[in-house]
């Protein structure tokens, strides 16, 4: 007869360190939602594949909270993973919250810049003049947005997953999912900084044309312009007072209507943005826990 199956001990003992054969579906649902991230374009998005790219990342994180309870995944983080990548994997958390808090502070920002802009043309005191200089204030401010983005966007150390030296498949996961949130988190502070032109640039006539338009809509359609482009083009229209008197209402009409759909993707992105926030401190709160465990 097996000795392990004289001894109760010796056989427990064998069961307790056997690992599964398969990975967990929790596993494989990590691996399967990562692949679908990265597939997405890292270029600058429309608000609306942003808030869809910020809900998928909020699933991801729920299939790795629930990766990391499994006793599986914790065997292997702990006794497989070297120290070093194990605080990789802190230290990454930590930063990508860092940079969430800059995507939130510019969210806030672009907000109190829109609502004060909506107040300005809503009231239409003071006539062509004072909205001009009214405007040229939220130029200014679109301007130091823009900056401070930009700025925050070279800080970014550059980030590949191919290049991590993952000591388990687990931690390459996490690393890819750290990476694909650096992405998304990067693509929403470019969607608010809005195109780079500059003053002299014929890209300003060209939105400036869209903004003048009856057909907006579809013209920025299909020439790929978003809203945070329209809202600049004609700030910058505005505050240069190069537009004809019998222009300029049409352009504040058009300011107004593009400074209100900007508003109401905020709002959005800001929720979004806060759900994945939240997520994030939860996996940073998972990996803690089995870090002191």
């Amino acid at each position: 007869m097996d000795a392990s199956a004289l001894n109760p001990k010796n056989s427990h003992h064998v069961r307790s360190n056997s690992l599964p054969s398969k990975p967990h579906p929790f596993i494989d649902q990590v691996d399967e939602q990562l692949c679908r991230l990265k597939e997405v374009s890292k270029a600058t998005s429309s608000s609306s594949e942003l808030c869809h790219k910020l809900n998928d990342l909020q699933d991801l994180h729920d299939s790795i909270d629930r990766m990391l309870l499994l006793s599986h995944t914790q065997h292997i983080l702990v006794e497989e993973s070297d120290k070093k990548s194990f605080n990789d994997l802190l230290e990454g958390s930590i930063k990508l919250l860092d940079l969430c808090d800059i995507a939130k502070d510019a969210l806030l920002q672009s907000k109190e810049c829109v609502h004060e802009l909506e107040s300005v043309l809503r009231r239409r005191r003071g006539g062509e003049m004072f909205i001009a200089s009214e405007v040229q204030k939220g130029l200014s401010s679109r301007k130091l947005i823009k900056k401070t983005i930009n700025k925050a966007l070279k800080a970014i150390e550059t980030k590949s997953c191919e290049k991590s030296q993952a000591s388990s498949a687990i931690v390459s996961s996490l690393k890819q999912a750290e990476v694909v949130g650096y992405n998304v988190v990067k693509s929403l502070l470019s969607y608010l900084a809005g195109p780079k032109f500059s003053s002299n640039s014929s890209h300003w006539s060209l939105v400036s044309k869209l903004v003048q338009s009856k057909r907006v809509a579809c013209e920025v359609e299909e020439t790929n312009r978003n809203e945070v482009a329209l809202v600049d083009a004609a700030l910058h229209s505005i505050a240069s007072q190069k537009t004809k008197k019998s222009d300029f209402r049409v352009q504040v009409d058009n300011l107004q209507n593009a400074l209100k759909i900007f508003g109401s993707n905020i709002e959005d992105l800001e929720g979004d943005l806060e759900a994945l926030y939240r997520h994030l401190i939860k996996t940073r709160v998972s990996l803690l826990n089995i870090y002191n465990y």
